[in-house]
């Protein structure tokens, strides 16, 4: 199969992502270790946390009892701070319930028990809790609003006790004004310390999508890197050894030794096959600590072309320019697009009187030029093979920035040339 369109209609090569409760479960122990000990405790068990803001609250409740102001309802006192602490367990379910029923017990608090220690604080968890639930802009707009009754009161009905006041000191007027700022501005305290958990929440979970994702990439990534090697092994060591048996059975009865000698190669070829297929396959073990995966060595290139020699084909090397860097990954690169390019000559090519293989480092413009050229007419079932040795091909290629172009040449035959960029490649 031939045509020039083959790479973009093949298909690719299945994968399946990463094991998404095993990366969810790294992500989250990431964001753990990110908040500590507490915060972790507390995240882990908010049931706990609602107990430490109740025990809070009456705690602030207190302040009647142990300021000795026995002229206070307590009776009245206590049952609003009860209810308070009743709808307070609600306030990560229904925040706006919640804090909808805090304000009227706020203004009931403030109208029976004016002088109360705890005017207001309920509301402050409360709008925590909306925060971390819902945008800033409801949350700061609602503790502006439930700021406004408060206010109104203090400012026109609550009366200041003269025996507060100091001498030169702020008049009465001026001590109920500064506490209506100082009511707004606890509001406003703690919503903004719920929207800043909420953003960091926000935060953490894109960070646990993040991690989740690139896991998946990773697991894609070396899953395509596994099926492409194991394409270019396979294909090529069973199109050489298919090569060398129809020799065999051709020479078999006129030379015996050179039969011998071709199902020599032939036996090498399956073990070197079943080798780098061990190798490939090892990737998938944990517990393997060496590289596994076939990496030829660059000097492996004339092993190459002298088993594609004996398997039939009239090879021609052509090498110029300076020695190619001694990078092992652009040696696999090569050596793959050599390999699989003369296994399609090999295996689609018919009347090949001739394969060049050129290689051309062309320092000066940061170029390493791979050409694979032979004068077949190539098979006439345009139905065989699936187009994944081109992808293999380019994606190699695109590891050093490069492409790669396959398709008849212009005076017949099938050409490869491929264009890498050493210097800008990454492993």
């Amino acid at each position: 199969m031939r045509t020039y369109d083959q790479a973009g209609d093949a298909e690719r090569t299945a994968v399946t992502p990463a094991d998404s409760p095993s990366a969810e479960r790294r992500a989250a122990e990431f964001t753990d270790r990110r908040r500590g000990v507490i915060r972790s405790y507390f995240h882990a068990h908010p049931r706990i946390m609602d107990v430490v803001v109740v025990l809070c609250y009456l705690a602030a409740g207190s302040g009647v009892v142990r300021s000795g102001d026995y002229e206070t309802n307590l009776v009245a006192h206590f049952s609003i701070v009860l209810a308070c602490t009743a709808v307070l367990m609600f306030r990560r379910d229904k925040p706006l319930t919640v804090l909808a029923i805090l304000l009227v017990f706020e203004i009931i608090n403030i109208a029976v028990i004016p002088n109360a220690s705890n005017i207001g604080v309920s509301l402050w968890f409360a709008l925590y809790a909306l925060a971390v639930k819902y945008r800033p802009l409801l949350s700061f707009s609602a503790a502006v609003g439930v700021a406004i009754p408060l206010s109104l009161y203090t400012l026109f009905i609550y009366q200041f006790p003269s025996e507060y006041l100091v001498v030169d000191g702020p008049t009465a007027s001026q001590t109920t004004i500064i506490s209506t700022i100082m009511m707004l501005l606890a509001n406003i305290i703690a919503t903004g310390i719920g929207s800043t958990v909420r953003s960091g929440r926000q935060h953490d979970a894109e960070l646990r999508q993040w991690a989740i994702r690139n896991a998946q990439l990773a697991s894609v990534a070396e899953r395509n890197r596994i099926a492409r090697e194991m394409h270019d092994v396979v294909a090529h060591s069973l199109t050489v050894m298919v090569a060398l048996s129809d020799g065999a059975a051709v020479v078999v009865k006129r030379d015996p030794t050179k039969a011998g000698e071709v199902l020599g190669q032939l036996s090498q070829t399956g073990r070197t096959a079943l080798a780098d297929m061990r190798r490939v396959l090892g990737v998938l073990r944990e517990d393997a600590g060496e590289s596994r995966s076939p990496q030829p060595l660059h000097t492996d290139m004339g092993a190459l072309i002298e088993g594609f020699r004996q398997a039939g084909l009239p090879i021609t090397v052509i090498q110029t320019g300076p020695p190619v860097p001694e990078d092992p990954a652009l040696a696999l690169t090569v050596y793959r697009i050599v390999q699989e390019s003369l296994t399609n000559v090999l295996r689609y090519g018919t009347a090949v009187s001739r394969v060049r293989v050129c290689i051309e480092n062309k320092l000066i413009h940061g170029q390493l030029l791979v050409q694979v050229y032979d004068d077949g007419r190539g098979t006439v079932d345009t139905s065989i093979g699936t187009g994944r040795g081109i992808v293999g091909m380019r994606e190699r290629a695109g590891i050093f920035a490069g492409t790669v172009d396959a398709g008849p040449a212009p005076h017949g035959g099938w050409s490869v040339n491929a264009v890498l960029h050493p210097a800008e490649g990454s492993e």
